[in-house]
């Protein structure tokens, strides 16, 4: 079976529930069993323990025995666990092929195999352990594989290792007319310098209950958790460069809401459920549309309503114009909060803090200092003092505030709903080659009359300002060698052009079309060139260097610009390449 649905619909139960059924469904009764009868293939650890927990307490009542095994956990525990007896098995690929090599863990009996989530099981590199994970099954198996969404290379697995599938998509919930969406969909345009302002501006006006803020790599999270903690919040972190225990103890404050806001790179975007997540925060925006869906289903999951907030900058419009046209909802671009707008923001909290003070009652005690107080000065004096009071409580004004800059607006175009930026051409005063003709667009003085530029120039004569030029001969402001130059050899149209190879961290230009980024597990801490990763992929991969992209190189890894069409092509005839004598993964971003 292929099941296609949106992050937030229900897989986990959907394959669950009928897994459990097939296996433990006629004996209630624990089972002897020693091998695993069903696989369950995930990527993260994260997931890994979430659908253990669900699977152990759907099939409590049969005496179900489910094993979650993933890297970052003593192996030796985890083999004890299979020793004791296990019925199903969750798995992240990585760690599954261990104990496989290790025979700690067989799969000759197992009769259902389930691939959850797994277009991100390949995003992140695990295309060929699931292949032998898959092949090393029985034959007879039951597979089923879900994903939210079906590229090529889903299509391709699905063509090596099932047989015969039944496609079953469950089509996005289509709200009614007129209905509100119940995730709230805000984007805000901000310039890079002032989006750490921005951020804790719409944190103060949105009041979350518990958020998520994704950033795109792991130094992003903990300078961003950092820069929140210093500012007041209760804040935590979660990335793949943490340790096992640091994610789960983690997970456990934001579960339990110690925590009010939880930063994170996409490892916390798909499968994770925690009740009560009121805002989502794209600190980065996604670069594809589908991590913008599962970061965003966070939050609105269950019939609650939820937000998703994303800060994005003027270069960044074709992303947001690509995430809108491939969710087919719109993303309401708001202004940033003023000053104002917080300052009545916090006014709104003091009130309703009053107001529920006021319901809940047991006011009489204080009664006795309103007394005392009303017959030395004026009873509404009294209540704006106390409400003078409240508001300090709740974070009072905002006098150290400053306005957030809001980017200039840019012109029309046609690529979508933000604008293009101005040219050169089109700048009042530009200047140069950019100048305009309109007088009406240049700030600067008109050009003088003809009158007042001096005389003419006499284009029927030799010029007034120097003896004439002997066109016939010589020049006359020396003896000219007729022979070869006496600075260097002659000039000849055979002379060798300059190198057009990149300086560090560029790349050629990039042919119009669409593009993908390749990972490479090697960065400036390897010493990694731009032009060692040209020639690596010209050499190796048989690919014209006129079409490499742009290339970042950062201190861990690189990321390379390549065709869309071609860039699968490419990491398959590079495999595992040696650059500067290391042997480095490639994959797709």
């Amino acid at each position: 079976m292929l099941g296609q649905a949106a992050t937030g619909t229900g897989k986990t139960a959907a394959f669950a529930l009928p897994l459990l059924q097939r296996l433990l469904g006629g004996d209630p009764k624990p089972r002897k069993r020693r091998s695993a009868r069903a696989l369950v293939l995930v990527p993260t650890r994260e997931l890994a323990m979430q659908v253990a927990e669900a699977v152990h307490r759907y099939g409590k009542a049969l005496g179900v025995r489910a094993v979650p095994i993933y890297g970052g956990q003593p192996i030796d525990r985890q083999i004890r666990a299979l020793d004791a007896g296990v019925d199903v098995v969750l798995a992240t690929p990585g760690r599954a092929l261990d104990h496989l090599r290790r025979r700690s863990l067989s799969f000759e009996d197992i009769e259902i195999v389930v691939v959850d989530e797994a277009d991100e099981m390949l995003d992140m590199g695990f295309a060929e352990d699931l292949d032998a994970i898959l092949g090393e099954t029985p034959a007879t198996r039951q597979t089923a594989l879900f994903s939210a969404t079906m590229p090529p290379r889903i299509v391709q697995i699905t063509n090596r290792h099932l047989k015969d599938p039944v496609h079953l998509r469950i089509a996005k919930e289509q709200g009614k007319r007129g209905e509100l969406p119940k995730v709230r969909q805000n984007a805000y345009v901000v310039a890079r310098p002032y989006k750490m302002a921005t951020l804790v501006r719409v944190l103060d006006v949105e009041q979350p209950s518990l958020a998520i803020v994704f950033c795109r790599t792991r130094l992003d999270v903990e300078n961003l958790h950092d820069a929140l903690a210093a500012r007041g919040f209760t804040v935590d972190m979660l990335h793949g460069g943490m340790s096992q225990e640091q994610r789960d103890r983690a997970m456990k404050r934001f579960r339990n809401e110690t925590v009010e806001l939880l930063v994170a790179t996409d490892v916390a975007a798909r499968g994770l459920d925690v009740k009560g997540i009121s805002h989502v925060v794209n600190y980065d925006v996604p670069p594809e549309p589908e991590d913008y869906i599962h970061r965003i289903g966070r939050t609105g999951r269950a019939g609650r309503e939820g937000v998703a907030i994303t800060l994005i900058e003027p270069r960044e419009h074709r992303l947001l114009h690509n995430i809108e046209r491939a969710t087919g909802q719109r993303i309401d671009v708001a202004s940033i909060p003023t000053v104002a707008d917080l300052r009545a923001r916090k006014l709104e909290l003091t009130t309703n803090a009053i107001r529920e003070a006021l319901a809940q009652g047991e006011l009489e005690q204080f009664r006795v200092v309103v007394d005392a107080l009303s017959s030395e000065h004026d009873i509404v004096q009294v209540a704006l003092a106390a409400v003078k009071l409240a508001h300090v409580a709740q974070g009072g004004d905002p006098k150290d505030e400053a306005e957030i800059p809001r980017p200039a607006p840019p012109a029309a175009n046609k690529i979508g709903r933000f604008d293009k930026p101005p040219s050169r051409f089109d700048r009042p005063g530009g200047g140069g080659y950019g100048r305009t003709n309109d007088r009406r667009n240049n700030d600067g003085p008109p050009p003088p009359r003809r009158d007042d530029r001096g005389p003419p120039r006499n284009f029927d004569g030799p010029r007034n300002d120097g003896p004439p030029r002997n066109f016939d001969g010589p020049r006359n402001d020396g003896p000219r060698n007729d022979g070869p130059r006496n600075d260097g050899p002659p000039r000849t149209n055979d002379r060798p052009q300059p190198s057009r190879q990149p300086k560090f961290g560029k790349a050629p230009r990039t042919p119009m079309g669409p593009t993908a980024q390749m990972y490479v597990g090697a960065g400036a801490r390897e010493g990694v060139r731009a032009k060692d990763l040209v020639g690596a992929i010209a050499n190796e991969a048989g690919i014209e260097g006129r079409v490499i992209g742009a290339i970042q190189i950062t201190d861990g890894f690189s990321l390379v610009e390549l065709p869309a069409d071609r860039i699968d092509e490419v990491i398959g005839k590079l495999g595992r390449v040696i650059i500067r004598g290391k042997k480095v993964e490639i994959r797709r971003s």
